[in-house]
């Protein structure tokens, strides 16, 4: 074997070697899309762990009126990323990643009491197929947008918080338009991509055996946890522990 072909097995094997270390790396960067009926805020406390534990996270404010318009502000969010990063949807979010997460860049989805749509699926047909405990959705009187009957909020969405704070998430909730729960998935990422699945067992807005039977179809790993469908702030810690755990086997 000549020189300059050592020279080239050696150059090929340490490119290899840097690949494998790259792909083994543990991924910080947690991109958050919060659901419909709430918005990012209720993420801080989860946030605040996550980032003493090391990760950069990020949380997108979609806008929630269309689902194409909410993949576009999850992109453009990702794209201030340096590296792979871990897409983490609740509720409706979970449609918003399952289009978003196709992007090479993203190395794995988690669903956090979420909606987790195969392709040509849409909320609307999936909330219809196992109706949950709460039907207090209402319309706006131009008929374009829904939203969560406030006085109905507390037990529906977030029956374990304190009552002051689901009061709060009453008054600022974000009205979702109906195309957003209507449009259809057109490829999921979870059919090529690592996915981790948080079902809320005590959620009024999505019926926990929805999520059991979503999460078992695309092959996620499962973590019950008993909390309402405002999980991610009345339960914090352990799904933080979720996405700190997704995270690490997401890079391996």
């Amino acid at each position: 074997m000549t020189n300059r072909t050592l020279s080239t097995v050696a150059l090929a094997f340490s490119i290899s070697a840097a690949a494998f270390t790259a792909q083994a790396a543990e991924i910080k960067n947690i991109v958050i899309v919060h659901g419909a009926l709430a918005d990012g805020s209720g993420w801080q406390k989860a946030t605040e762990i996550l980032e003493k534990r090391g990760f950069n996270v990020t949380i997108v404010q979609e806008p929630i009126t269309s689902l194409a318009d909410d993949v576009a502000a999850t992109n453009r969010v990702l794209d201030l990323q340096s590296g792979p990063s871990l897409l983490v949807g609740h509720s409706y979010g979970g449609m918003v990643i399952t289009e978003a997460g196709n992007r090479p860049d993203v190395a794995g989805l988690v669903y956090v009491a979420a909606f987790q749509p195969d392709k040509g699926e849409s909320l609307i047909g999936l909330a219809s197929s196992k109706p949950a405990g709460g039907m207090n959705i209402r319309e706006t009187k131009d008929g374009k947008y829904l939203y969560l009957d406030p006085a109905a909020f507390a037990a529906d969405f977030a029956a374990d918080l304190p009552k002051d704070e689901a009061a709060f998430m009453a008054k600022s909730q974000v009205f979702a338009a109906k195309e957003a729960f209507t449009a259809k998935i057109a490829d999921p990422a979870w059919r090529a991509k690592k996915s981790w699945t948080v079902v809320a067992t005590e959620d009024r807005s999505i019926n926990p055996d929805l999520e059991r039977d979503m999460a078992k179809r695309a092959g996620s790993k499962v973590t019950e946890i008993k909390a309402s469908h405002a999980v991610f702030a009345s339960q914090a810690q352990k799904v933080a522990e979720v996405i700190e755990e997704a995270a690490k086997e997401a890079g391996k």
